[in-house]
């Protein structure tokens, strides 16, 4: 076992091939990486709820720095609600994101739930020198956002009907957006550390990732990018979600919020959905790292602050101007 749970990683991960010189020589340096995720509908189309749990799933293998192989279907549903050509549907959104990275669905397991539960069991390879592991940040590495923050926001506002269409629209093709540019990043030998960003919020990641590297960071707040001008409305209107609050929370004795204001400290910890990779990027290699998110299309490539040496006494995250 290379990866576990103790560094609170996006998935584990087991060699599979013996670290024996006549491996090396032989170019054999494969492991798996497996992960599962599964969530209830956050959007009212079915299919679009199939797309964005899968994509969910299937980043965690490219925040490891691998490819996804095969991936199970987990399925729980009310029957005596939810007719059958609505289950079907959310299928076929999972379908076509797994086709869409070369993942075969191969299987699953379904059964009755009072609510309904769909996500992925995903299992993958990588090669154990390409690994992005949390625990491999270095002081001075910069911190680059790959997707805004506020899809927690947004999904709330959705389920209150109080999302514009142009949110709506905006936020289910931002969480329907898969995470495969990490495997370049890490084929190319670009990134030293990664994770996509989820249901902790970006603080809550990037605690995990300073706690498994031993180091601290510094953000800058006003670079930190959000999905639209709606998102700031709608906190304000006091549209968060319970999870958020959570995030927050339990996020304040570790960060020094200096003069950020309460909005946008909702957003920092705001519970994500499918949301980007937070990538721990060497500053020689930044501007080739940029080049390979912008012609991916990644929705962002914001480099939001820094990788800092461990502060032993005071906050682990501190905001910077």
């Amino acid at each position: 076992m290379l990866v576990s749970s103790k560094t609170f990683d996006d998935a584990g991960v087991y060699r599979l091939d013996p670290p024996s010189p006549r491996l090396r020589r032989a170019g054999r340096h494969r492991a798996l990486v497996q992960t599962v995720d599964f969530f209830t509908p956050i959007v009212d189309d079915p299919f679009s709820y199939g797309q964005i749990a899968a994509a969910n799933s299937l980043s965690d293998i490219f925040a490891m720095g691998g490819r996804p192989l095969t991936a199970l279907n987990i399925v729980g549903f009310p029957t005596d609600l939810v007719r059958p050509r609505v289950i079907s549907s959310i299928l076929r959104g999972g379908l076509a994101k797994a086709a869409e990275v070369g993942c075969v669905i191969i299987g699953g397991h379904s059964i009755r739930n009072p609510e309904p539960i769909y996500g992925l069991a995903v299992t993958g390879i990588v090669d154990v020198r390409h690994i992005t592991t949390n625990a491999n940040a270095r002081a001075g590495d910069l911190l680059v956002l790959t997707k805004p923050l506020g899809t927690g926001i947004a999904t709330t506002a959705i389920k209150r009907g109080i999302a514009s269409r142009a949110l709506r629209r905006n936020v289910i093709a931002l969480m329907s957006k898969i995470n495969i540019v990490g495997a370049e990043l890490a084929e190319r030998r670009l990134v030293r550390a990664a994770t996509d960003i989820t249901g902790y919020g970006l603080i809550g990641h990037l605690v995990s990732l300073c706690r498994a590297s031993r180091v601290s960071a510094d953000i800058n707040p006003a670079t930190v990018p959000m999905i639209s001008e709606e998102i700031a409305s709608l906190i304000e209107l006091g549209c968060v979600p319970e999870g958020s609050r959570q995030n927050l929370y339990g996020t304040t004795a570790l960060t020094d919020w200096e003069n950020t204001n309460d909005a946008l400290r909702v957003l920092l910890t705001d519970a994500q959905t499918s949301g980007g990779l937070l990538l721990c990027v060497g500053e020689a290699n930044l501007d080739a790292v940029l080049r390979i998110l912008r012609k991916a299309g990644t929705p962002s490539a914001a480099v939001i602050g820094k990788i800092v040496p461990r502060r032993h006494r005071g906050p682990l995250i501190c905001m910077t101007a």
